[in-house]
C-alpha cells in the first residue's frame, strides 16, 4: 500500500499517464462532461470532497505549467482558490470552458456545490 499521496486508484492511475503538455481538469459537480472524456468521480454527495483539497492533492503530485479557469469566477471564492496555482492562469468564458474540457485527457469529478469551481490544468515537467 501507498504511504503517501494521492490513494485513489483511479486517479493515480490517471495521474501517471499524464505527460508535458497534456492537460485534465478539475471540476465541480455540474460541470458537463463529454461521454467521451473519461472521468475520476470523487463525489460523495453535496460538498465532499470539497475543490481545493482535491486540487491541493493534485498540485503535491502533478507539475503544473499553466491552465484555464472561468472569467466567471472572478470576485468568487472559487478565484481564490484558483490564486493557489502557483503559475499563471487563463481566464475563458465558462463556456469555452466547457468546450475545452472536450480536450483533455480526463477530468476528476469533486463533490464541490459552489459555482465556477472548475479549472483545466497543462502539465509541465518537474525539471
Amino acid at each position: 500500500m501507498k504511504k503517501a499521496g494521492i490513494l485513489n486508484r483511479e486517479l493515480s492511475a490517471q495521474i501517471a499517464r499524464l505527460g508535458h503538455k497534456d492537460t485534465f481538469a478539475i471540476a465541480d459537480c455540474g460541470l458537463p462532461i463529454p461521454r467521451h472524456i473519461p472521468v475520476v468521480d470523487l463525489s460523495v454527495v453535496f460538498g465532499v470532497p470539497r475543490f481545493l483539497p482535491v486540487l491541493q492533492a493534485i498540485l503535491a503530485e502533478v507539475a503544473v505549467e499553466g491552465g484555464t479557469y472561468a472569467e466567471e469566477a472572478g470576485g468568487t471564492c472559487a478565484e481564490t482558490w484558483m490564486q493557489q496555482i502557483p503559475v499563471a492562469l487563463e481566464t475563458t468564458s465558462h463556456e469555452n470552458l466547457k468546450q475545452q474540457i472536450a480536450d483533455t485527457a480526463f477530468v476528476i469529478r469533486t463533490g464541490e456545490a459552489t459555482p465556477w469551481a472548475n479549472v483545466i490544468l497543462r502539465c509541465g515537467v518537474p525539471f
